[in-house]
Formats: structure tokens, C-alpha cells, sequence
């Protein structure tokens, strides 16, 4: 466990958002307790803002188009971070924050990189005398466009959104990682969420710690994992047959059609 506890500041009382959402004006004491704890609840109960600003306040890094600090849209964690102390127990080796809808911005930002590099290393060889200085410059180019393309592929792009994700993580998680992903199940299929599933429950042996927005009963279902579950402005402790989430789901799967049928009704 990196991220132990967060307790409100005394006396702290936040202005604008994200201090008019119910969960977060609400909240003066979260403790995680186990390696994988979920954040479920429905859209707009604040469950992102709330994992928004963990990530803020444990500094992690974001693996979007945007650094974390210049992120624009993450201006309400910065705020978030004022009204809460953090407490660690321990130094986490990587501290990542990653929202599946900025992977695109991601790998458009990598495979820019690699271009950009390719087009120093032809330009150096082209305007520095020869001489081992043009040798090791343009050589230090092209080994960083090399080494991106072994972490996240030659063509970043030319994999679907499902696959490039699931490389993005197996790429940037590594052991004693603290991680919060929010809603990673979007560009996966059932099968890719099992998969998921299977490579959390490899990190967690490796000295991992995640904290994980989601809508997925799939990956809700992970054993061992604590679920907060948000509603009515409070956060509390559910068990995962008592979600809406899995109710909803499992009563669809049984009878499609009656379940839409009190819909239209």
C-alpha cells in the first residue's frame, strides 16, 4: 500500500468545482485498504473527479496528451489537493494516472515524437561536419526514436483502440507502481477485461497498488478488491452482487426483452 488514507484539511472549505459536487464537499475521511480499490457509482456522481485528484495529490504522471500539470482539463484536482492531506506509507517506484479516452491523444503525441526524431537525425547528418560529433548525435536521435518504437510499436496507430491500450498498460506498469485508471474498460471487449483482470492480479503480486473508476461488473468482480460504491453524495462499501451495476447487467443477460419492456413501459 502507497496510498493510505486522505483526511480533510481542518476548517477547509472549497470554492467552485469540484467543491459543489456532493461526494467530494462531502468527503472528510478515505482509507484504502486493500491493493485494488473501485470507484463505482453513476455518471456524474463525482467518482472521476475524486480519482482526478488522488492522482493530483500523490503526484502521478498522466499518460495522455497532456502532462498532469498542464493538463487543463485536471484544473479541479489541483484544487482538490488543497483541501485534503495525503498519507503515504510507503514510496511508490511509479505513480501513474491514465483515462482511457486519452490514449489517442497518446499515441498521436508518441508517434509525432518518433517522426520528429527521425527528421533530426536526417537533418544532423546533413547540416553537422562529419566527425564523431555528427556520429554521436545523430545516433542519439534515431536511439530514442528506436526505443519508443520497441516500448509502443512502429506504428502506434495502426493497432485498435482495444489493443493499443492493453500494450500501453503492459508497457508503462511495472512493479511497485501506484496506478489509478479511470474507466479502462471502455475500448475493451468482455475477453480483453479478463485479460485485465489477469494483469492487475500479476502487478498486485509484484507490489502494486491501483485505485480504478469503473462501470464494468467484469472487472468489479476481481477478487480481493474493495468496492466504494458513490451515491446520494456519500462513498461506501458495497459488495459486488449488491451493485445496481451487476443487478441491471445480470437481469438483462437473463430476459432481454422484459427488461426493456419495463423501459418503454
Amino acid at each position: 500500500m502507497f496510498l493510505d488514507r486522505i483526511v480533510r484539511r481542518p476548517g477547509h472549505v472549497g470554492e467552485g468545482f469540484p467543491w459543489t459536487v456532493p461526494l467530494i464537499a462531502g468527503l472528510q475521511d478515505l482509507r484504502l485498504t486493500t491493493a485494488v480499490t473501485f470507484l463505482v457509482g453513476e455518471n456524474g456522481c463525482g467518482k472521476s473527479t475524486l480519482l482526478e485528484g488522488l492522482a493530483w495529490g500523490m503526484a502521478a504522471t498522466a499518460i495522455g496528451s497532456h502532462g498532469l500539470e498542464r493538463d487543463p482539463t485536471l484544473n479541479s484536482a489541483r484544487r482538490f489537493d488543497d483541501g485534503f492531506r495525503f498519507i503515504r506509507t510507503a514510496k511508490a517506484y511509479t505513480r501513474l494516472f491514465l483515462r482511457a479516452e486519452d490514449v489517442f491523444g497518446f499515441t498521436t503525441r508518441v508517434t509525432r515524437d518518433m517522426a520528429v526524431l527521425q527528421a533530426e537525425a536526417k537533418d544532423l547528418g546533413r547540416v553537422v561536419p562529419p566527425g564523431i560529433g555528427r556520429t554521436r548525435a545523430v545516433g542519439l536521435a534515431r536511439g530514442q526514436a528506436s526505443l519508443l518504437a520497441q516500448t509502443y510499436g512502429a506504428d502506434p496507430d495502426a493497432r485498435s483502440h482495444g489493443e493499443t491500450f492493453l500494450h500501453l498498460l503492459q508497457a508503462r506498469l511495472a512493479p511497485d507502481g501506484l496506478y489509478f485508471l479511470d474507466e479502462p474498460e471502455t475500448p475493451l471487449s468482455p475477453t480483453r477485461i479478463l485479460a485485465l483482470i489477469i494483469m492487475i492480479e500479476d502487478l498486485v503480486a509484484s507490489g502494486c497498488q491501483f485505485v480504478i473508476a469503473t462501470h464494468s461488473p467484469i472487472l468489479l468482480a476481481l477478487p480481493g478488491a474493495t468496492i466504494l460504491c458513490a451515491d446520494h453524495g456519500q462513498l461506501a462499501p458495497a459488495e459486488w452482487d449488491d451493485l445496481e451495476h451487476v443487478r441491471v447487467t445480470r437481469a438483462f443477460l437473463t430476459d432481454p426483452a422484459s427488461v426493456l419492456k419495463r423501459l418503454r413501459d
